[in-house]
């Protein structure tokens, strides 16, 4: 058995240029088309606004576009704040800052959720919440794509 060795060059003979060059170039290109920035925002400068459909709800989107695709939002909820069931095309995540927050989905019982407690509602899964507490819940919801809402009727 002939073992051959591998050069560590890409190119016609002429042209030898070493492999890991042409995997930084590749990278540097691949970042320059998709760049990526970062983000800090203290909770004191997150300017919430008021929701159009609950009215004891307000949001903030922390980064993302809901419009266009992913997204994840800041929501604040008044205590006893009900958000009727409904659903969404993008998978959601929910993830309880501060309050207690009732939550269920279709086929599964509700649950109260406490700083740290965390759901996920499947597309096109109806879900609800409640803020169960005396004072107001903060969660972060996350979406995989745009936003959209349907409301459910409860029979």
């Amino acid at each position: 058995m002939k073992i051959r060795q591998v050069s560590g060059t890409w190119g016609p003979k002429r042209f030898r240029v070493p492999f890991f060059i042409v995997l930084l170039v590749a990278a540097m290109v691949g970042s320059a088309q998709a760049p990526s920035h970062g983000v800090v925002q203290p909770l004191a400068g997150a300017k919430f606004v008021p929701d159009d459909d609950v009215k004891c709800l307000s949001s903030v989107v922390e980064n993302g576009d809901p419009a266009t695709g992913a997204s994840t939002i800041l929501l604040k909820a008044t205590p006893g704040c009900v958000v009727p069931p409904h659903f969404h095309t993008a998978e959601e995540q929910l993830l309880v800052v501060r309050g207690q927050v009732s939550t269920g989905m279709e086929g599964m019982s509700t649950t109260v959720l406490v700083a740290g407690g965390f759901a996920l509602m499947p597309g096109k899964k109806p879900h609800w919440f409640t803020c169960a507490s005396k004072t107001e819940c903060l969660l972060f919801v996350t979406f995989d794509q745009k936003y959209d809402i349907t409301w459910v009727k409860r029979k």
